[in-house]
């Protein structure tokens, strides 16, 4: 069991529906009618709180939970300051906090960007993309991806312009890169070292892999995602703050991730 928000939200819920619920038991059982006057206060704040708790433990839970973007990993396709929204039930229901899958729906796909928990540590979340699916082989050598002995194609774009907290990027190989119909923008750090190697990925676990290759802690340094640590697959940008550069980046809210 993590103690994360999920845990406080699903016990604050819990407590106030029990505050709120007991009391109007009570209530009943001596045949008194519901006053909201003489309301006590406890009872008065659990009424107010429990369907607001309530709500967002649903939404947080099933629906869609919104991350912040915190490091390089990611670029060019995510920025530091970027703020997203997971779809929570893509991969499956699962329960909050027990983290329980109890109804199955879709699989994760190639190219794929995904939130996990880090295996690791579970407490921590990660945001990386999926480039090897259960079955697969897949190589990394001298920055260049084979998946099932197809080498993955990349086309050169330049060289990368960073801003703000992204600005030490700059100068890094800029690429598009297609992972077997699934198109994305990536960087390479010509010259940088990077581990490589050839990786057969085992039954219900992910090979992942950050857009930004030189500056990502994924699947070639600590191995594959097992399923059950999927959180959700990223597809919006709703906010983007880079303090170091213009501050709120009206140009990247409502982009749909791909």
């Amino acid at each position: 069991m993590d103690y994360d928000f999920s845990f406080f939200l699903a016990v604050a819920t819990l407590v106030t529906g029990v505050i709120w619920g007991g009391y109007l038991l009570v209530l009943k059982s001596n045949g008194a009618q519901f006053d909201e006057e003489n309301e006590p206060i406890l009872v008065e704040y659990a009424r107010s709180f429990f369907p607001v708790v309530l709500i967002v433990l649903l939404l947080r839970s099933f629906i869609a939970e919104p991350f912040r973007i915190p490091s390089a990993s990611m670029m060019p396709t995510l920025l530091i300051g970027d703020f997203i929204l997971v779809n929570k039930f893509t991969y499956g229901i699962r329960l909050p906090v027990i983290n329980k899958k109890i109804i199955e729906l879709n699989e994760p796909k190639r190219g794929d960007i995904v939130v996990f928990r880090y295996p690791k540590d579970p407490s921590v979340d990660y945001i990386k993309r999926v480039i090897g699916l259960p079955g697969d082989r897949v190589a990394y050598y001298d920055k260049k991806l084979t998946i099932n002995g197809q080498v993955i194609k990349q086309v050169s774009l330049g060289l990368y312009q960073g801003l703000g907290q992204g600005e030490d990027m700059t100068g890094n190989a800029h690429l598009s890169e297609d992972l077997t119909g699934v198109e994305h923008n990536i960087l390479i750090r010509n010259g940088a070292p990077s581990a490589e190697g050839v990786y057969v990925l085992p039954k219900g676990s992910y090979f992942v892999m950050g857009d930004n290759r030189d500056n990502s802690n994924d699947s070639r340094y600590w191995g594959t995602v097992p399923e059950e640590n999927l959180v959700g697959k990223a597809f919006f940008i709703w906010m983007s703050w880079d303090w170091q550069y213009k501050g709120v980046g009206l140009d990247r809210i409502g982009t749909v991730l791909k």
